[in-house]
């Protein structure tokens, strides 16, 4: 039977989804999810469900401060969310707005600088490509006069502590515009603790784009297709990852966006290929993983793609059970929520 987005549904009482962080990073809940056997821990335990030999895979991009208002030269107000800097003139944007610009339209952002519409994009048009007018340095520009952009559930506007809290302690590569939010529990200690004890640690960036947020809109989830997101695997952590599998070691993604790149990038030995490229990989039940082995990750929307991708890796009913578990527990939800450590399906 197909399945449909009902499948991935499940009731959440509201107060469960996070608005703030834990006071420290590693403070948060972890739920560890093998089949259907679940145990409540908290995450500073992580080093204690890990062996030396394993590798941690991270992600490094850094969040941009991505959100922008301003108006339309009829003086509509505008908010301008860039998906993505294509370069230092060029951008991919969500454009919220009384009614869509045109191609061709000028806005004015900020009071200090000025975009042009040049075309309608994405799947169904949801995005706009915008091109800087008379300045050369957008990457500036949004640092300069843009707003960090924190997800739409969480209900205050930014604050100080979100500029230290929604970026990971070892975010190198700006360009996301959306956290890699599994990586948000790592602090300084916790990393040294597991390089002490023979964890590996390697890293990717894949810049997370606003399409993130995107709901499915169709019924049946084959036919929903995703936004496309660069990702850069260097040569070491390739090598990271071929040596770790040579000697019988775990390959353990930090969060899913880590995962979509590895997946993506995967041979059928469990290695990964070195280098950039684009990826819409839609990972649903079914899918056969070649290179991940465990995943951290947090809780996740209903009926959400990323819903859908730890249904594949865990199990959908195993899942369906550990989320009914954890509103249960009143663990905390999505960005600044709890984590959970997933073994995968097959190997459970």
């Amino acid at each position: 039977m197909a399945l449909t987005v009902d499948d991935f549904d499940f009731p959440l009482p509201p107060e469960l989804i996070a608005q703030h962080p834990t006071p420290e990073r590693s403070g948060s809940r972890l739920l560890h999810v093998r089949g259907r056997r679940l145990v409540d821990r908290k995450f500073a335990e992580l080093p204690g469900l890990l062996r030396a030999g394993d590798l941690l895979v991270f992600n490094d991009t850094r969040v941009i401060k991505a959100r922008l208002f301003g108006q339309k030269e009829s003086g509509g107000l505008v908010e301008v969310m860039l998906e993505r800097i294509v370069d230092a003139t060029h951008a991919i944007a969500q454009i919220r707005a009384s009614k869509a610009p045109k191609p061709g339209a000028r806005l004015t952002l900020a009071d200090a600088f000025a975009v042009r519409v040049t075309d309608r994009c994405g799947a169904s048009g949801e995005f706009f490509a915008l091109e800087l007018v008379d300045r050369d340095n957008l990457w500036e520009l949004a640092e300069q006069h843009g707003k960090l952009p924190l997800p739409p559930y969480i209900e205050h506007p930014p604050e100080a502590a979100d500029e230290t809290r929604y970026q990971t302690v070892y975010a190198r590569a700006p360009g996301a515009v959306a956290a890699p939010t599994a990586g948000l529990h790592f602090d300084e200690a916790l990393l040294d603790t597991l390089r002490t004890q023979g964890v590996g640690t390697a890293f990717l960036t894949l810049h997370v784009g606003a399409g993130t947020y995107q709901p499915v809109r169709v019924d049946r989830i084959a036919e929903h297709r995703m936004h496309s997101e660069r990702f850069e695997i260097p040569p070491a952590t390739a090598a990271a990852i071929a040596a770790t599998r040579a000697a019988g070691g775990r390959v353990i993604a930090v969060g899913t966006t880590s995962l979509r790149a590895l997946e993506s990038a995967g041979n059928d030995d469990g290695t990964v290929g070195a280098g950039g490229a684009e990826t819409d990989i839609f990972i649903t039940p079914g899918y056969r993983f070649q290179v991940v082995d465990r995943l951290v990750t947090n809780f996740h929307l209903p009926k959400s793609t990323l819903l859908m991708l730890v249904s594949a890796f865990a199990g959908h009913e195993a899942i369906r059970g550990a989320y009914a578990h954890a509103v249960a527990e009143r663990y905390r939800f999505f960005s600044y929520g709890d984590a959970m450590l997933l073994e995968r399906s097959d190997a459970v």
